[in-house]
């Protein structure tokens, strides 16, 4: 690889933010120079690739080219050089997945599981990991670098062609060293602040470094969080390459259907320290509904049991029949728009008679842009909490403990509302906050007298804007996502037309020419990509509204149906391509 050209006096400007960071933790923090000389050395790669980027000034235009060198270097899982026959991606596939429930039985060494908080306890369904174990990032960093990388490339920031062979491998390359940062950037702040170190760790540390005891069993946490979240990232790679689908879809997809089976028939009370009761059900919606109306008078089961049954309120009794009932329409709902499509007619230039369809499905964007809608919600619910309460964050200027960015519960909140310290009270934070069943916003609209406790001291009016806020939001950042993750994805209509053309195929009546069925396709993908974005984004925030078995959230459960329906479709797809070589040719090309 040829060297490349640098600008040499870029390194002035990174050097004088470093020295800004160093001295804000030191002012922060008090540091002693020991543990100060750690902290920069841990964030000093970061700095390091902004220089590379800055100085970057050769022949490419996009200043991303300055990364190209240790992108290429990066641990990758290598693709297949021949096709990978069915029965082998099948296993393949299986044995990714029975690691990954593995590795979420497998908890972080030296960590006290009682004092830690988990800052994703909202979005455990679709970060596909488990608080306290080396999945407890699980898909985040992934997804979040993702993001990072649409948002930019969509601004154009980046000045890169992703119809270019050379500039998306680049792309890519630069993405997956950003999943490297974003491992750092979630886990250190958890780390220090809600990640709790085992006492009896501290101490043997204390006595190997004194007064470094809990510096160290803090890193030696980081350094497990970043080896199960990069774990994560290989798995992906292994399922895309030499299995079925895509690993992080099947993570999701196995965590969430846990969710669902157990929601749906686990006949354990609801709490484990007392026996069965009337007050103390089954916590399966099945076998509670069974339960209560065996063992109810008539009276019971008309004042309060039909209310248990069917709204899981009063008590908090979870898994209500009505969230059954909205998880079984959504997954109806689902299926339908999944399998429906536009059919465009095309024929072949040369053959005549050789006619087809190209499809269009109304979920064009499938449930990618509510993925990234949801993950933007969960970073913006963690940073919130880092500012708010953080030792180190929460004195930055603007930022730090800024109720308008969100607020979270005092101590004696805690108490009186019986809630966690991630629930979000007040602010930006809260009004993006995802409620969690009708029982969770309308109950307390129509009822705010019997209902303080859920409204955390707002008016039913409030709540009202805040179920308003959180639905728009899902929706219009599912919209703005989807038409990113088409035109990066090669999906948009300049793309499809050029597949379409390089396949010998044409639409009948139009000229055989790139812009003129680009100008066709137009009519199309944009209206159908809004559509696609519009309808996940209501489609998971109205399940949330409704609630769902299990506590898997709306954007779960969406993402759990429409990931099975792919996977099953994978399925044929892979079994149609080992009947005949030919078949096989017409879809991989070659």
């Amino acid at each position: 690889m040829a060297e490349i050209q640098r600008n040499r006096g870029a390194a002035v400007p990174v050097l004088f933010v470093f020295a800004l960071v160093v001295v804000a933790f030191w002012y922060f923090n008090h540091y002693d120079p020991l543990k100060l000389f750690i902290v920069g050395l841990l964030i000093s790669p970061l700095f390091a690739i902004a220089y590379l980027v800055f100085s970057y000034v050769g022949p490419k235009q996009s200043k991303l080219y300055g990364l190209e060198y240790i992108t290429s270097k990066l641990p990758a899982v290598k693709k297949a050089k021949g096709h990978v026959q069915f029965k082998y991606k099948l296993l393949w596939t299986a044995l990714i997945v029975v690691l990954y429930f593995a590795l979420t039985n497998i908890y972080i060494y030296g960590l006290n599981t009682s004092q830690s908080v988990d800052v994703f306890a909202s979005f455990r369904a679709i970060f596909a990991g488990a608080q306290g174990s080396l999945m407890a990032l699980g898909i985040g960093p992934i997804v979040t670098a993702s993001i990072v990388m649409q948002l930019f490339a969509g601004a154009k920031i980046f000045n890169i062609d992703l119809q270019n062979s050379q500039d998306r491998a680049v792309y890519q390359g630069v993405q997956k060293l950003l999943v490297i940062i974003m491992i750092f950037v979630e886990a250190i702040p958890q780390a220090f602040g809600y990640l709790v170190p085992d006492a009896s760790l501290v101490t043997r540390l204390n006595g190997f470094a004194p007064g470094y005891g809990g510096f160290l069993s803090q890193s030696i946490i980081i350094l497990q969080l970043f080896f199960g979240s990069y774990l994560v990232f290989l798995m992906d790679e292994v399922v895309s390459k030499y299995g079925i689908g895509s690993g992080i879809s099947l993570f999701i997809a196995a965590g969430v259907s846990q969710q669902l089976i157990t929601g749906s028939i686990n006949w354990n009370p609801v709490s484990l320290t007392s026996a069965v009761s009337l007050i103390n059900p089954p916590a399966g919606a099945i076998p509670k509904t069974i339960y209560i109306l065996m063992h109810s008078s008539s009276g019971y089961l008309v004042q309060t049991g039909l209310t248990q049954i069917i709204f899981g309120v009063p008590g908090g009794i979870p898994n209500p029949i009505i969230a059954l009932l909205g998880t079984i329409l959504i997954f109806f709902i689902v299926a339908y728009f999944q399998s429906s499509k536009i059919e465009l007619p095309i024929a072949h230039e040369r053959v005549r008679g050789a006619r087809g369809r190209y499809p269009l499905q109304l979920f064009y964007a499938s449930n990618i842009p509510v993925i990234l809608a949801t993950a933007l919600l969960a970073n913006v619910s963690m940073w919130t909490l880092l500012f708010w309460s953080s030792p180190v964050l929460s004195h930055v200027p603007i930022l730090g403990h800024n109720a308008l960015l969100g607020s979270y519960p005092t101590a004696a909140q805690l108490t009186q509302f019986r809630i966690s310290q991630t629930t979000p009270t007040g602010g930006l934070a809260f009004y993006l906050f995802s409620p969690n069943g009708l029982s969770d916003w309308l109950f307390p609209i129509l009822q705010p007298g019997s209902a303080q406790a859920i409204l955390l001291g707002h008016s039913p009016l409030q709540e009202a804007v805040h179920v308003i806020v959180f639905l728009g939001f899902m929706v219009v950042a599912s919209i703005i996502f989807a038409k990113f993750w088409i035109e990066t994805t090669n999906m948009g209509p300049a793309s499809v037309a050029k597949q379409i053309m390089s396949s010998g195929m044409q639409i009948p009546g139009f000229r055989r020419d790139p812009k003129v069925i680009e100008k066709v396709l137009q009519k199309y993908i944009p209206a159908i990509t809004v559509f696609s974005g519009a309808a996940v984004g209501l489609l998971a925030a109205g399940a949330n509204l409704i609630g769902t078995v299990g506590n898997t959230s709306g954007t779960g459960l969406l993402l759990a149906v429409g990931i099975v329906i792919q996977f099953y479709e994978a399925m044929g797809k892979e079994q149609m391509m080992e009947m005949h070589p030919v078949i096989r040719q017409f879809f991989v090309g070659g």
